[in-house]
């Protein structure tokens, strides 16, 4: 959006329903409930009721969650909820911090031969006796739901219609691209290397021909960079750790932290006094959770129907 002589530049703020619409998801209903977003779509609800109408089968995806953190457990049964919601059957597996590495990796090969579990979730972190890394490669390729077994990652890289990718990046793509926002040649600067965001979002936007700079707590001069970003993307895990002084004019800037500060929530970016800078900006809570969910529950329904044999 640019900026008109005399007219203050309009931050367009992204909310939750808009979001899923330009994704080119058709909604159904968007529950935002302490950061916890239910996004519901009539597309995949119809989907999966005509697979259960015409092949009698009903897609189950099994969700494990190590440890008792309360904050893990209202989430995850906020996203079984959303699945069941769509018709979605989930398997709920909880253990202790104390469960082992062997027991885990056991479980998750019973899983994968299961043929009536379509999906298989781990909700991290894990505790430090676990490899997580070990743990999520396990996982069947075509049950990996989240997207970050290895092979779903290298098929990403490989630009492959083959990956799942995972669904904040996903997320995030969908909403560039519902915003018409080309990426052609635009200088990208993502702030955070996860496996999770950080390295499958470089790889998306690199693969939508855009030029990425990932940074890291060890990037020097690291708002030199992030002033020199035509689309800004924060994902370090650090409240208001984006400032005004680190965001050109104009930018487009994508909140995907999450921080629980004095019982708010709160995310990358110092929203209030960055907004005014920025052509597109998501708030914290209300921006790219919605997407993100949605994009999980479309990889849901991948798994199901290629788990199952549906075309």
């Amino acid at each position: 959006m640019k900026k008109k002589a005399g007219v203050t530049m309009v931050t367009l703020i992204i909310t939750i329903s808009i979001l899923a619409i330009l994704a080119g998801i058709s909604v159904y209903t968007v529950i935002s409930e302490n950061n916890k977003t239910i996004a519901k779509t009539k597309e995949l609800k119809k989907e999966i009721d005509d697979i259960k109408r015409i092949y009698g089968v009903t897609p189950a995806v099994a969700s494990i969650l190590v440890g008792d953190d309360p904050a893990s457990q209202v989430y995850v049964n906020s996203q079984i909820k959303s699945y069941q919601d769509l018709g979605i059957a989930v398997h709920k597996y909880s253990f202790s911090k104390e469960i082992s590495e062997a027991y885990l990796l056991n479980l998750i090969d019973k899983l994968n031969k299961d043929t009536e579990v379509d999906g298989i979730m781990i909700n991290l972190p894990l505790p430090p006796q676990i490899n997580a890394t070990k743990v999520l490669n396990r996982i069947k390729l075509i049950k990996d739901v989240d997207g970050f077994k290895a092979e779903n990652l290298g098929l990403l890289f490989q630009n492959s219609e083959d990956f799942i990718s995972p669904s904040t990046p996903a997320g995030i793509m969908a909403l560039i691209e519902g915003y018409k926002i080309d990426l052609e040649g635009k200088d990208v600067v993502v702030v955070g290397r996860s496996n999770i965001v950080g390295k499958p979002v470089a790889a998306l936007v690199l693969n939508n021909h855009g030029t990425v700079t990932i940074c890291n707590s060890h990037t020097k001069n690291l708002a030199e960079k992030t002033k020199n970003a035509d689309v800004l993307i924060s994902a370090v895990g650090k409240p208001k750790f984006i400032t005004e002084d680190m965001v050109k004019e104009g930018a487009v800037v994508i909140d995907v932290g999450i921080n629980r500060v004095n019982g708010k929530l709160e995310g990358d970016v110092d929203f209030e006094n960055v907004q005014k800078k920025t052509s597109y900006i998501t708030p914290v809570p209300g921006g790219v959770g919605a997407l993100t969910v949605a994009m999980l529950l479309s990889n849901i329904l991948k798994s199901f129907k290629a788990n199952r044999g549906i075309i």
